[in-house]
């Protein structure tokens, strides 16, 4: 069995560590607790020292009656210097919660308590597994934190989705769960990374579009849409924490790729159409958020037009090849595509109800454009998602994480009918 160091940072789900203690002694494994000084509002030290039978620790300043000894060691014979001796002792050292502070100070190399110290000290593998409200979570200087961590080694647990701390605050941030949290241990363990848990969609392939694409006009000017690809990503990042293989086509996308998922770039309209159908023929599920442009100029111009050269300039636009209809002519069966439309006003769900009887879909996700609230460039959405087989569910606004979720509880569905 091994030596589990937990490191317990400030946050209300400190109370699923003490669970976390209790599934690992009861496995064998020896633990010792730190915590940082605003966890201790949350769950005192006494409940950790019960369920791990050693001292808790806050402070490298305040004596370890153990001297750095786990349950199943000796103590030396002298009193070294905690953060060094608990982490030269620890087979894994996990972080849970960990919160979007202590998160930042990781990233940033700061020792100002315990926790950190034996972090920045830490030989063994380490685990974190962050916890926080979702507008924390997907901020990017947590997101930028997560990804400098994870390329230092640090195995980085993915939260789940669902109700969270504040009354009525719904999205990514859950701790995982403790069985969870001990499954990553076990994996650090034994070298390799912490694998996406095994979920409902383990063993899928997703292809996912996202991001709007761009039509060149001439060198440095192009006809584009207001698409930041979030939706997508959202999408991208359930179904990875899902267990799926996914494959993200990122049209002009600047957001941070999500934690294993195999990102392609593309910019224009038929660089999207080439990177989806190369990866059509291997995927299980569809989900087409990008926005593709439905025209393109017809002769782009070498170089920069001057504003010079003529008074009127005129651009002559052709259509572009339906992505999506093209993709639905080469399916095979036991595959679910998913199409997105952005429709404006009240005739949104009519209109599209119209273009999901036009195409080979399964399911087509609806979102209206007309409102300031959702869609581009926010964090939030409410959609209607409209199924082949007459089904409609009907999503109120959320945090595009929480929309996404319920899009793949639907291709799920969707995919157990059959």
């Amino acid at each position: 069995m091994a030596r589990i160091l937990l490191g317990v940072s400030g946050g209300i789900a400190a109370y699923k560590a003490l669970e976390l203690v209790r599934l690992a002694t009861g496995a064998g494994h020896a633990v010792r607790v730190v915590q940082s000084p605003n966890s201790r509002r949350f769950v005192g030290e006494a409940s950790f020292a019960a369920l791990s039978g050693a001292p808790v620790l806050m402070s490298e300043f305040e004596r370890d009656p153990a001297r750095g000894a786990f349950p199943d060691q000796e103590p030396p014979s002298h009193d070294p210097l905690s953060h060094l001796e608990l982490v030269a002792n620890a087979d894994v050292f996990l972080i849970a919660p960990a919160s979007a502070n202590t998160i930042a100070k990781l990233a940033a190399g700061l020792a100002d308590n315990l926790l950190c110290s034996c972090a920045l000290a830490a030989g063994c593998p380490v685990v974190l597994a962050p916890a926080m409200n979702n507008r924390m979570y997907e901020h990017p200087a947590t997101v930028a934190n997560l990804r400098t961590l994870a390329e230092r080694g640090v195995r980085i647990v993915e939260p789940g989705v669902g109700r969270l701390a504040s009354k009525g605050e719904q999205g990514i941030g859950r701790l995982a769960e403790p069985e969870a949290l001990l499954s990553a241990c076990d994996a650090a363990l034994a070298g390799r990374g912490v694998e996406a848990p095994v979920g409902e969609m383990a063993g899928l392939c997703v292809l996912i579009g996202a991001g709007g694409t761009r039509e060149p006009i001439d060198s440095v000017r192009f006809i584009g849409n207001s698409s930041s690809g979030r939706m997508g990503f959202a999408l991208a990042q359930a179904a990875q924490r899902r267990g799926a293989h996914v494959t993200l086509v990122a049209a002009n996308v600047a957001l941070e790729t999500p934690v294993g998922v195999e990102r392609r770039d593309v910019a224009s309209a038929g660089e999207l159409k080439d990177a989806c159908e190369a990866a059509f023929a291997e995927c299980d599920v569809l989900l087409m958020a990008a926005a593709v442009a439905d025209f393109t100029p017809a002769e782009p111009a070498n170089g920069k037009i001057k504003k010079a050269d003529r008074e009127l300039l005129e651009i002559v636009l052709r259509p572009t090849a339906d992505v999506l209809e093209g993709l639905a002519a080469q399916r095979r069966p036991g595959q679910t595509l998913v199409g997105f439309a952005a429709e404006h006003g009240a005739e949104a769900v009519e209109i599209a109800r119209g273009k999901l009887a036009g195409k080979d879909l399964d399911a087509l996700v609806v979102n209206d454009i007309s409102r300031a609230d959702i869609g581009f460039e926010v964090d939030a959405n409410e959609v209607t998602i409209l199924s082949a087989d007459g089904g409609r569910r009907d999503v109120p606004r959320a945090s595009k994480a929480h929309v996404a979720e319920a899009i793949l509880d639907t291709v799920l569905e969707l995919r157990a009918s059959r």
